[in-house]
């Protein structure tokens, strides 16, 4: 993370025992320069507070050590170009998470971001754009099978809902109808397989496993009907 390190409180060696007086007082006044030749401008205080919180999220959001180092570059670029600037080290921080996740194929969304760094979705989405602009990325787009698998694990769906709802969203990626929400086409997707095994799962709670409202399920739905062709006619009447 480009942080310094610091000499550590504990008086013990590395087997355990107790540190002499002499050493102590030695190490003590090693401590004090060193302190005093850190830097403490505001940015290494700002970098120091959001790795902090990293730590913390990784946790919760069970994130890869590649996606932290990740999320910590992307971080580091972002406070060089001023953008911490009078915006919240969580909402930045949130932004970075989610583009490291994007980058590394994760299916993170913003909304699990979101509910655990406290920031509203609209304003993490928001972040999401500038840094974008500012430092001028390409994300990939997300892998759809990704999403399928996710929802459908989430939503407790059977393995053959699932490898249906799959070879579907195959066919669909080739025309490209997956639009930049393809988690709500995912959810749309598993209903039409769901539909099609007779599994019976309501549309509420392929919406929250797939962080999307009811409405945007059902638009989703919508759109992909009209495009499909009569291939299951009683699935899609």
């Amino acid at each position: 993370m480009g942080l310094a390190t610091v000499i550590g409180r504990e008086n013990t060696d590395a087997r355990g025992a107790l540190l002499s007086a002499m050493v102590r007082s030695a190490i003590g006044r090693w401590r004090t320069w060193d302190g005093r030749g850190m830097s403490h401008s505001s940015s290494d205080r700002n970098l120091q507070k959001a790795f902090d919180e990293l730590n913390r999220l990784k946790t919760r959001l069970n994130l890869s050590s590649a996606m932290v180092e990740k999320t910590a570059y992307i971080y580091r670029k972002a406070n060089e170009k001023k953008l911490a600037r009078g915006r919240s080290i969580s909402s930045l921080l949130g932004a970075c998470i989610y583009i490291s996740c994007r980058e590394l194929g994760s299916s993170l969304s913003l909304r699990d971001i979101a509910e655990n760094t406290g920031v509203k979705r609209n304003n993490l989405a928001r972040m999401y754009r500038i840094i974008l602009l500012a430092l001028d990325l390409k994300i990939p787009e997300i892998d759809p099978v990704l999403c399928i698998v996710r929802i459908a694990n989430k939503a407790g769906l059977s393995e053959k809902t699932k490898r249906q709802a799959i070879r579907t969203m195959d066919d669909a990626a080739k025309e490209k109808r997956a639009g930049k929400n393809p988690m709500g086409f995912a959810a749309s997707i598993l209903y039409t397989a769901c539909l099609i095994n007779g599994e019976h799962v309501n549309q509420r709670t392929l919406a929250d496993a797939a962080g999307v409202t009811e409405v945007t399920l059902r638009n989703r739905l919508k759109d992909f009907r009209q495009s499909l062709t009569t291939e299951h006619p009683v699935a899609y009447a």
